[in-house]
């Protein structure tokens, strides 16, 4: 007889009780079938028609993560992100979209979500990539033997999500956060593509890593702008993070 699939642990928030997770697309079928894929993970769901309602339920909600689809009829999931971040900086967000032009893609990512997926998508594929943002955040809230790193005038602490260099805070997205961790973990160490792809991302992105060049940019205006570089390029090889004192 064969067995049944093992099922993914089961992420669970600090209390005890099960993520929650927001929908927001003004398809209402997909808005439901994505729903019930979730809630069959185990997790709380609500959903959204518009970007009002979305921005609304979030401050009411409080959820761990937000699926949120970038055209909608209100207004765009752009100006959705920037009003949510208002409230909760934090909160991952993954976009859904109908365009596959990089430049839709990269704009998401540039307004502070942490990832995309393009329409027409698979429901596990969703649910993985939800499912890799929480654990990400749920690793960053549990790892208190250890919460502070420190490389060269470099500090992240991995409890209150606090990054400064030299004394100045720096503000960072929860992928920027992530990224910088797994950097500031390995300090003088090549790290490869396809090593953060694996350790960040969670997932294969399918050999997109253009994201990860873009996310090392970003980085880049954040933690070097104006002072000595710290995160380097080895040519065909990948990325070190060096102390500059």
């Amino acid at each position: 007889m064969n067995k049944a699939p093992a099922k993914a642990p089961q992420l669970q928030r600090p209390d005890g009780s099960a993520p929650r997770v927001l929908v927001v697309d003004d398809e209402h079928n997909l808005t439901e079938l994505l729903s019930m894929a979730l809630r069959y993970e185990g997790w709380e769901v609500r959903s959204a028609a518009t970007g009002m309602a979305a921005v609304r339920t979030a401050r009411e909600f409080d959820p761990d993560a937000v699926a949120l689809d970038i055209m909608l009829p209100d207004m765009d999931g752009l100006e959705v992100l920037r009003r949510m971040r208002e409230h909760d900086d934090r909160v991952p967000v993954l976009f859904l979209t109908a365009k596959d032009a990089v430049e839709d893609r990269i704009a998401g990512l540039t307004a502070g979500g942490d990832d995309y997926v393009t329409k027409p998508f698979s429901l596990e594929e969703v649910v993985a990539r939800l499912r890799g943002l929480m654990r990400r955040t749920a690793i960053l809230a549990a790892d208190a033997d250890d919460s502070r790193l420190v490389v060269g005038d470099l500090t992240l602490d991995e409890d209150s999500h606090e990054v400064t260099r030299g004394g100045d805070s720096i503000t960072l997205t929860a992928t920027e956060f992530e990224l910088l961790r797994y950097l500031m973990r390995n300090p003088k160490r090549v790290l490869s593509k396809a090593q953060i792809l694996d350790r960040v991302w969670n997932y294969d992105f399918g050999g997109k890593a253009n994201v990860v060049e873009l996310y090392i940019s970003y980085l880049r205006k954040k933690i070097d702008d104006g002072r000595e570089p710290m995160i380097h390029t080895m040519r065909g090889v990948g990325y070190v993070l060096k102390p500059t004192v």
